[in-house]
């Protein structure tokens, strides 16, 4: 039978090593520049992608992996085991979740193949994700890592505000005549992800005050299992600075480490975002 075999895709943030250590299979989305087709995070890093971005030219575009890259997938996993959790990014931010499932439709009857909506991305689907295979380490069964999996989606959280109003409204999630006006009154949109989707939650005029709602965002949580800053940037900004120094007397035990997001979030909320993931202690 096998133990049961994690797939998960690029915009899951992992710590480097973490998916050779636990047997995570990454499978990559494409990120097209031009008449460039680049596998992200193979081809292409978050720091790379940011850089192009800054140089100008064409406005970079993603794409999910094809059914058959899940296929193939699928196939050389099934030679070592007959149960797979395949959990990716939201289908509300990407096609990925859908390839996936058609890619598993050659093996159904051979291979058992779960396929989830984690309906969040990057550290949220790295959490899941990490949780998935060490539980699968430990010998559960396809059955109970779905379980798992299923019972943390509900406590990871990610808001976030961003600085650029065109790609919100590029992907349609405010008007342009919204668009132009928030450019002209500086307005900062909060954003939220709920059900997988990114919805406004209210809007700001400053940075600090955009940090002060990040910060009265994660102060509601009376317990924490693990959190990150998520920005364009892998180091600190004064705008991460500010956040941190608010949030460590309130949870001294909890590490906020800064983590760079991808070209797939990027194309949603823009290349200046700012934001908080949460994943908050779930009662068992």
């Amino acid at each position: 039978m096998g133990k049961v075999a994690i797939v998960t895709d690029s915009t899951a943030f992992l710590e480097p090593g973490v998916a050779q250590e636990l047997d995570i299979t990454v499978v990559p989305l494409n990120v097209h520049i031009g008449d460039e087709t680049l596998r992200d995070g193979i081809d292409i890093t978050p720091e790379a992608f940011f850089q192009r971005l800054e140089r100008g030219g064409p406005i970079p575009r993603t794409s999910p992996p094809s059914p058959q890259s899940f296929e193939r997938v699928y196939n050389e996993l099934h030679a070592h085991t007959d149960q797979i959790l395949s959990i990716h990014i939201s289908g509300q931010l990407s096609q990925t979740l859908r390839h996936a499932q058609r890619g598993a439709e050659s093996l159904l009857g051979r291979c058992e193949i779960a396929v989830i909506d984690s309906l969040t991305t990057s550290l949220g689907l790295g959490i899941l994700a990490t949780h998935a295979a060490k539980a699968a380490q430990e010998g559960a069964d396809l059955d109970e890592v779905v379980r798992l999996v299923r019972g943390m989606i509900p406590h990871i959280y990610i808001v976030f505000y961003v600085d650029e109003m065109d790609y919100l409204e590029r992907g349609r999630r405010i008007g342009k005549a919204q668009a132009i006006l928030g450019t002209m009154l500086n307005i900062k949109p909060l954003l939220f992800m709920e059900d997988g989707e990114i919805i406004p939650l209210e809007k700001v005029r400053t940075h600090e005050k955009a940090i002060e709602k990040l910060f009265e965002f994660v102060a509601e949580f009376s317990e924490l299992e693990q959190a990150a800053i998520v920005q364009r940037h892998a180091t600190p900004t004064e705008e991460t600075k500010m956040l941190l120094e608010r949030l460590e007397p309130l949870f001294p035990d909890i590490e906020f480490p800064v983590i760079q997001y991808g070209p797939v979030l990027a194309s949603h909320v823009g290349p200046s975002a700012m934001g908080v993931i949460v994943y908050e202690t779930p009662e068992w």
